[in-house]
């Protein structure tokens, strides 16, 4: 409610093994609710769950004021926080995505009124043209997301020409992703202490170490009980975490719901990346709580994105991991078997290539395929 802007007058807990399918919380409990808003002067309630719409109507017919949902309050931060025409545009759609189900609802509702002048006929023909018109909409949003999505395909297929890793850092909103990036990269991308300032992916290129390369991306940040529409709509930018080859789990160390947040993000990378993609743990914000309160391992480090504290040994865990199951190798081919040349520049990282008599000599980064269909050329493994 802050990041929206907004002021908290009052708080409401309810525990309930089932939403009334009415008015979700029950009219005994709505009344409660409304008399709070008396008490208070509130100007609106919001809920932290999904409401249908007949729900939200019925709710504001009870409260007599606006009732807004969960969905419908990240929508309007999303919306407060869109700057590129990428951002706007996936925003718009999952606004569109949204209220579309809420016109139909009042078109039902106009429907049960009957006839009359200033009613059915006029009320239906308007909202007709509106359902129209978002539908259109909705398509033509598609569409040009559709273009932003073969714009990535395009920039990755050059990436993956160049021949450089891409690290993807995800995490809960407000982990300290954007922080991260500028301090792994020298960037100035804007890194505010608020929920969702990034909603586009943003790249850079990282210097892991003087032998690696690597493109760093920050991603939107997620949160519990993401909305459906809300992952279609941002599917574009979300589709980065499909491609990247490891995965850099920012976490807010001294979050009081760290376990919970955790385990969403643990959720939401099972559904969005490739099968496989390591992930590497990074427990931000270590400053800020006991030694003893941050696990160790292989695959977890510990920094402090703001103070630059664990970044070298962040390097250090990030040139292994994109090391892991790659091998180092120099490789002397035949040259009947020139052929080959093109396949490695196109499959494989090439560091050199040397023309001599006894035939092509290539200093190469291999994986576990190519190194096993290489093995007999291969004359020196790092």
């Amino acid at each position: 409610l802050n990041t929206a802007g907004g002021e908290c007058a009052g708080k409401v807990l309810q525990n309930k093994h089932t939403p009334d399918p009415r008015s979700f919380i029950g009219e005994g409990k709505a009344e409660e609710v409304r008399q709070l808003v008396l008490e208070t002067g509130a100007n609106m309630v919001i809920f932290d769950n999904d409401l249908t719409p007949s729900q939200t109507r019925t709710l504001e017919d009870i409260l007599k004021t606006a009732v807004l949902d969960r969905s419908a309050l990240i929508l309007d931060i999303f919306a407060q926080r869109a700057k590129t025409r990428e951002g706007k545009l996936q925003v718009e759609l999952a606004q569109y995505q949204y209220y579309l189900p809420r016109l139909t609802v009042w078109n039902e509702e106009m429907g049960r009124l009957g006839g009359g002048i200033g009613t059915r006929g006029p009320g239906e023909t308007q909202l007709e043209t509106d359902k129209r018109y978002i539908r259109s909409r909705i398509q033509k949003l598609r569409e040009n997301l559709e273009l932003v999505r073969k714009t990535r395909a395009e920039q990755r297929r050059r990436r993956q020409k160049n021949e450089l890793p891409v690290v993807a850092l995800v995490g809960y909103t407000n982990a300290g992703k954007s922080t991260l990036l500028n301090a792994l990269t020298g960037s100035d991308i804007p890194a505010n202490n608020r929920l969702f300032d990034t909603l586009d992916t943003t790249t850079r290129q990282l210097t892991v170490s003087d032998t690696c390369q690597a493109l760093l991306s920050d991603t939107v940040g997620f949160i519990a009980k993401l909305p459906h529409h809300l992952v279609e709509a941002f599917r574009a930018t979300l589709e980065e975490l499909e491609y990247a080859d490891l995965l850099v789990h920012v976490i807010d160390s001294a979050d009081p719901e760290r376990e919970d947040h955790i385990a969403v993000v643990n959720r939401l990378i099972a559904e969005l990346a490739k099968p496989g993609t390591p992930v590497l743990e990074c427990y931000n914000k270590c400053d800020l709580v006991p030694d003893d309160e941050i696990p160790r391992g292989s695959d977890k480090v510990a920094i402090s994105a703001a103070s630059g504290y664990g970044l070298d040994a962040l390097r250090e865990a990030i040139e292994t991991q994109l090391g892991r199951g790659k091998h180092r190798v120099k490789l002397l081919l035949p040259y009947q078997q020139g052929g080959m040349v093109a396949a490695l520049h196109d499959t494989a990282q090439v560091l050199s290539s040397e023309y001599a008599d006894n035939g092509i000599q290539i200093d190469a980064v291999l994986d576990e395929t190519l190194f096993g269909r290489l093995r007999q050329y291969v004359i020196e493994e790092a």
